[in-house]
């Protein structure tokens, strides 16, 4: 392991982020999933070199991914800048707190130590009352001798399944000498793209869709988005080895995700248009590129759970060429029966790929799912091989 020392009065000493990244590995911490921010660049640098570390571009993305690690019974933790914490607060509450999956959170706390954007002081000033206010534990980390209490953190976040913040003020690094900036690698390489993709007139809705992968399914670990999609499966095909989203919109494709990096088996997501649009896990999840992901596109073109308003996905993107454009190499566009069960088989095979179902509008008159979010977790858990 390579050590980062700085000068101090007596010598040397170990960088403040290398102690932090010393108690992550004695927490048994696997997987750092970050967003960086500029006051904790040499802690990016460190970590990034001595854990798995998958960077981010939405923070709401890294509680997705967090949470289906979570599941699996990976450690991790999601680093970012204090401000992450206003844009995944949603999902924060719908899935870690919701359904009770330990979920550690280091943030570097902007906005309230020497800030000098204006920008970060409304929002951020405030997030001790805030985090208190949604019954989330919150560390704060004012001093480097506060360092040691990264571990009950982590610790907490296990014992008691829940999410739970480290505030981290920027003055903790204060006076350490910088790391070299790192050089990035060379950016040398060629893309070449030939896409003609053709949309008929769909045949079948959702549902159609759903009973014809339920039907082919048999050892999968699935994943189904936010409201009718997952009603729609829970009356097709209920299993344990289905995770029912009840909230977090857009976090289907991440969640599924997290899940795959953790587990040999196959894991499918049942996405749609909408939820496809809002995420910025795609790019992330092509660079990483599992073997045993399926992502499906389930694209009706509509808002179908809020009354079926247009998304951009009905006359202007093509989800099969946005997967495209986002790293996936092995792509499939579908618009009937017989067409996905072919492709469907394929795609088990092996590989990251992404399979675009184009539907036609419309839900199945279903009732809600009748299993609370613990009761999804926990079989869901058992039959992934956890306890």
């Amino acid at each position: 392991m390579r050590r980062y020392l700085q000068r101090c009065r007596n010598g040397w000493e170990i960088m403040h982020e290398q102690t932090v990244s010393g108690i992550l590995k004695k927490e048994a911490i696997e997987y750092i999933i970050s967003l960086p921010c500029d006051r904790t660049k040499d802690l990016c640098e460190i970590l990034e070199g001595e854990f798995r570390y998958i960077t981010i571009s939405r923070e709401e993305d890294g509680i997705g991914i967090l949470s289906g690690l979570s599941l699996m019974g990976k450690r991790g933790v999601l680093q970012m800048q204090s401000s992450g914490l206003g844009n995944s607060l949603n999902a924060l509450m719908t899935l870690p707190y919701l359904y009770g999956l330990p979920l550690p959170i280091l943030a570097s706390w902007r906005g309230y130590y020497q800030e000098k954007i204006a920008a970060q002081i409304p929002f951020n000033e405030k997030i001790p009352d805030l985090l208190k206010l949604y019954n989330i534990p919150c560390t704060i980390i004012r001093e480097p001798e506060d360092i040691d209490l990264i571990t009950s953190v982590i610790s907490d976040a296990w014992i008691e399944s829940r999410p739970h913040v480290a505030l981290i003020s920027p003055h903790v690094w204060e006076g350490e000498e910088e790391l070299p900036s790192c050089m990035a690698p060379v950016r040398n390489r060629s893309v070449h793209l030939s896409y003609q993709g053709t949309f008929s007139e769909p045949v079948m809705q959702r549902a159609d869709a759903i009973r014809v992968l339920a039907s082919m399914m048999t050892d999968e670990l699935v994943v189904s988005n936010i409201g009718v999609p997952s009603k729609e499966l829970y009356h097709t095909r209920d299993n344990p080895a289905n995770f029912y989203m009840l909230g977090s919109y857009t976090q289907a494709s991440p969640l599924g995700f997290g899940i795959a990096l953790g587990t040999d088996r196959t894991v499918v997501v049942l996405d749609g248009d909408g939820s496809l649009l809002g995420t910025a896990a795609l790019p992330v999840i092509a660079g990483e590129s599992p073997k045993n992901l399926i992502i499906i596109g389930l694209d009706n073109g509509v808002y179908g759970s809020t009354g079926d308003q247009c998304s951009p996905a009905y006359n202007t993107v093509d989800l099969e060429l946005l997967a495209q454009a986002s790293g996936f190499q092995t792509t499939w566009k579908v618009h009937t029966p017989e067409e996905l069960k072919q492709v469907y088989a394929q795609a088990l095979n092996g590989g990251l790929s992404f399979i675009h179902v184009v539907i036609r509008p419309g839900n199945s008159s279903v009732s809600n799912i009748p299993l609370s979010p613990s009761e999804i977790k926990n079989r869901f858990c058992s039959e992934a091989g956890r306890k």
